[in-house]
Order: structure tokens, then sequence, then C-alpha cells
């Protein structure tokens, strides 16, 4: 039987490789082999930090005779979501039509032109209290292929029809912001902090529109975030939930995405010591080369045994003396986003060079690696991922990339900002991805437009359209503006109605609702450099303010004094040379 993961970019896809279930990865040879052999498809979707999932493949997936009857029978693709995280949002869409469970592990069974016909998470490998083992879903998923194979086939096109109609509706954007905040004040839980009841996700997303309102629920749920056992008080990140509604028994993998956006909210509301335990966290996660990891497990090896949580349960004196968990040394394009544009933003916000110099490798990394004639969705190890990137990719890229900018008044960075945002423009309407969809879906007719939410963090549409409304108040070039408008009015009844589920499209309409106010700092005046990131303005030599003027940055544009210049819409005020008269201003 052939290794076909073994030399695979993914680290999830390597924990797979000594199964005994003859696995595919991703790719039309895939499904080329299942019409051939005329057999049903199994496309199995996780990540290396998924507890079930690695429960999952302890009993079934390593299980001899489940194997030989798996691959007796049918086709078994194993998919890593974090790598393709296309093909996962399709196929979640697409399951959503058999249960309302949705969560990984996702295991969904296609037809070899790729329409689904029955999907689920987790299976047990014996029947429990009403579910039925994997072997018995196995069973009826193979009755049905071989015995009603037409109503195998109706039922798939059906989903796929209503997939393609799946179209967002244009409605004006909000220009009052009160109600939403009055929505989600109702959906508090007043007794615990958070919204909602169990599980309970932090939800940075719409936190960051909380806090960019300065609506006191923003940090109400910040602190009750921090002050419970979803914060790791020793190594300072956050856990990815908790199961219950006090915030407690958490699901112990660590996310680079939630505490990319975590440590920026922190220092925007003025925790500053959270702040410091966040970056700590995010600095264990720095790779020699400069890149991000993706996530820390969940589990620790103890007595050859994985278990659960048992390395968050020590002290630090403890932890020194066991086995830190495992970490997925997975370098995603976006996600290393959301981390240069948090720590530069913390960095910059709370005066900490160091974080700052943190998002600088990382950003050094990914446009030397990542970013050339193609951009590159992960890679680990040098091994480049063949997966397509996303529109998640270069938003999160470019709208990380300008901060950076921001924080150490190198134009360089802006730049390739641009150009990303530019060829997002230039692939779509108002945005899309320069090098198209996923190549099966797009074969199998199942590209269909991406999930607009901003769940556990930005949605593409949504850091694409943060990115481009940035550019323009860096340029004045009303098409950025225009295109960032276009995407916000896609999702803007949907916000409205539902406002943790789009959080961060709130914060670019809330942006975009606002005048463009702007500061910036030439020269080297200390009190004046430091009041300027206060209030996120930028801090740039006159050679670097030259700089930014040459390379078509309107903002900077005969700013070579040595002065502060507040300015609205692009109208300045006369510059200042005080920190008195800079406040005053202010």
């Amino acid at each position: 039987m052939p290794n076909r993961l073994g030399a695979a970019a993914s680290p999830y896809l390597r924990s797979h490789a000594g199964n005994p279930v003859d696995w595919w990865d991703w790719g039309a040879d895939a499904f080329a082999e299942a019409a051939a052999r005329d057999v049903p498809v199994l496309v199995s979707i996780g990540y290396s930090t998924c507890h079930w999932c690695h429960v999952m493949a302890r009993e079934s997936f390593s299980d001899p005779a489940v194997a030989a009857y798996l691959n007796e029978n049918l086709v078994a693709i194993k998919v890593d979501r974090e790598e393709h995280a296309e093909v996962d949002s399709t196929y979640l869409a697409a399951a959503a039509a058999f249960t309302g469970n949705l969560g990984w592990p996702l295991n969904v069974f296609v037809t070899p032109q790729g329409r689904a016909f029955f999907a689920g998470t987790y299976w047990p490998p014996e029947p429990v209290a009403g579910h039925p083992s994997f072997r018995q879903v196995l069973d009826a998923v193979l009755d049905a292929w071989t015995n009603r194979r037409d109503e195998v086939e109706r039922n798939g096109a059906a989903i796929v029809d209503v997939l393609g109609r799946q179209q967002a509706v244009s409605s004006p954007l909000p220009t009052d912001f009160g109600p939403v905040v009055a929505t989600l004040e109702g959906l508090e839980d007043a007794t615990h902090g958070g919204f909602g009841t169990a599980p309970k996700f932090p939800v940075s997303p719409v936190l960051s529109f909380l806090v960019a309102r300065r609506a006191p629920l923003g940090t109400r749920t910040l602190d009750a975030m921090a002050a419970s056992p979803l914060r790791d008080a020793v190594d300072g990140g956050f856990f990815r939930y908790a199961t219950r509604q006090d915030w407690s028994d958490p699901h112990y993998e660590r996310m680079l995405y939630d505490n990319a956006q975590l440590v920026a909210l922190y220092a925007l509301a003025g925790r500053a010591e959270i702040a410091e335990g966040i970056a700590h966290w995010l600095g264990t996660m720095q790779l020699p080369g400069g890149g991000f990891a993706s996530a820390q497990d969940s589990e620790s090896t103890v007595d050859g045994r994985r278990v659960e949580g048992f390395y968050y349960s020590l002290d630090a004196a403890s932890r020194e003396r066991v086995e830190r968990p495992p970490v997925d040394e997975k370098v995603l394009t976006g996600w290393n986003g959301l981390a240069i544009e948090g720590l530069s933003v913390a960095g910059s916000v709370l005066g900490r060079p160091e974080w700052v110099a943190m998002a600088r490798r990382s950003a050094d990394f990914l446009l030397e690696h990542h970013v050339g004639g193609r951009l590159v969705r992960a890679s680990i190890g040098g091994v480049l991922s063949p997966a397509h990137a996303t529109l998640e990719d270069s938003g999160m890229l470019a709208s990380g990339l300008l901060q950076l900018a921001l924080a150490t008044g190198e134009v360089r960075y802006a730049e390739a900002a641009r150009r990303l945002v530019d060829a997002a423009i230039a692939a779509g309407d108002p945005f899309g991805v320069p090098d198209g969809a996923d190549p099966v879906l797009a074969a199998q007719g199942l590209a269909v437009e991406p999930d607009p939410g901003d769940g556990a963090h930005p949605s593409g549409l949504s850091a694409m359209a943060s990115a481009a409304r940035t550019l323009f108040t860096l340029t004045a070039h009303e098409p950025y503006r225009a295109a960032a408008r276009a995407a916000m009015e896609r999702v803007a009844a949907p916000a409205q109605r539902h406002p943790v589920s789009l959080g961060a499209a709130l914060t670019v309409m809330s942006a975009l609702a606002e005048p463009v106010r702007q500061l910036v700092v030439v020269g080297g005046d200390p009190e004046l450099g430091r009041i300027a990131r206060e209030h996120r303005g930028v801090v740039v030599s006159a050679d670097q303010s030259r700089a930014w003027a040459a390379a078509g940055f309107e903002l900077f544009e005969g700013r070579t004094a040595e002065a502060a210049y507040v300015c609205e819409d692009f109208v300045c005020r006369l510059p200042v040379t005080t920190p008195q008269e800079l406040l005053s201003l202010l």
C-alpha cells in the first residue's frame, strides 16, 4: 500500500501516514480512482490539534479491520482543514444538510464527482447511547450506494444546486451602530461574561468591533475571559474554547489566530499585563525561520499515552520537567498575517519594539518564501503546500503588512500590501482570488462563494476590506474605499441581525462610517512619538516620509519638517511641535 501522506506539508496528514487506511491526499487523482472503481469517497477533514480527530484516528483509522473494510469499499481522502480552507468550508456547507452538529473531525461521503450524500463528525468504534458506530455508518453508506444509487445522486445534485444559489444581497451600510451594540448587550451572559451559553469561544472579531467603539461590553468581556480558565496563567495564551458556560473545562488547544487577535485587543483595552502574557506565548510559537506555527496541541504524552490537558494542569516549575505539548509547525499565510497585525498594533500601542520585531521577522519570512509568482497558502520546513491561497490569505497578510508599515515607518511593507490588494481588486468585484478557486472543486462545480462569516477570525472578505480601507487613508485613492464599501454592503444586513458572527465586518463598517482621522509624526521627538503611537498614528523619519510620498502615499506628501501633523479626510491642521499642542488637537 503506497504511503501518500508521509511527505505532506501538513503535520496532520503526516500523523495519519502510518494508518492502515489507504489514504489519499486532496486532489483529482483520488476522485479518478473512485470513478474507475465505481465506489464512493470518504472525505475526512480535521486538523492537528483537534482532540476528537486524534480519538477517532486511534479508535477507527488505526484499526486494521476497519481500514481493510474502508480500503475495499471506498476511496479515503484525508484533508487538513487549515491547509485547504476552501475545501473545508465547502463540505461544511454541504454537511449542514445532514447534521446540525457541525465540527471536526468532519467526515463527508461523496460521489466520485464530489457530491455529498451523507456526513457527520465523530463516530465511536461501538454504538453508544443511540449513536451508531463508525462501522454501522459505513454499512449504511454502502447500502445506499449499492441499492439506492438514484436517490444518492439526486440528493447530491440537490445540495450542489442549493450551494450554487447562495449569493449575498447588497444592503446599505449602517450609520448608527447603537442598535448593534444593544443587540450584543442583549446576548451577553450577565453572570459569566461572553455570549451565549456553552461552549464559549473568544469570538475576537466582535470584541474588536466593541473595543473600537469603546463599548464597555468589550472590556467587560475581555476581563471575564482573562480571569477565567480559558487563559493559561502560566504561559500566557488563551485556549480555543471552553466547554462550560462559566469558561471552565477548556479544550486545551491554543490557536495562533485567537492569540494574534487578542494580543492587540488587550493592548488597546489597556490590559498590558494580559497582552504581555499573550505576546510571550506567541514568542514560543515563532519558528527559527521567522514564521509562526499555527497551533499547539491539547494533548501531552504521559507514560506512553496521549492525555488531554495534563501539561496545563501543572505549575511553571513542574512544566519545566515534562515534555511540552507538540506544536503544528505549519506556517499559514493568513494566520501569520493576523500575528503580524496583532503584534504590530500591540507593540506600537504599548511601546514594545521587541513585539514589532517579532512581527517583522514573520513578514520578512512570508515575503521571501510565500509571496512570489503565486501566493502560497502554507509551508512547513521549507516544503510549500500545493493548496491554493484564499482571499483570507491575501487579505490578512495585506492588513498585517499595513499595520507593520505604520509601526515601523517602513514603506516597503505598505507597498507589498498594496500589491496584494490591487491583485484582489483586479481578480473580482469587489475582491477576488488572483489564482482562482481550488481546481478540484472548480472542476466538480463546487467552487462557491466563500463564507463571509467572521467567527473565530475575520473572513477573507472582511480582512481584504479592512486592508483596502486602510490603504485609502494613506493614499486618498477612492477605488480602495469604494471596494471596501461594496464588500461590506454584501454583509451589511446579516451583520446587523447576527453581530456575533460578523464582528470583523462590523469593525470595517464602523470605520467607514467615521471621518478619516490621520496622525503623522515626523522626526525623533520621543514624547510626540509616544502620543502618536497611543493614538494609532504613524511615526517616521524625514527620509521615510519622503519614501512614502515617492511611493504614492499621499498622506506623506510634503511632510518632511519635524512636527506632528493631524489631518481629517486629508485636510490637515497646521503642524505642531510640542506634546501639549498635539494633545490639544487630539
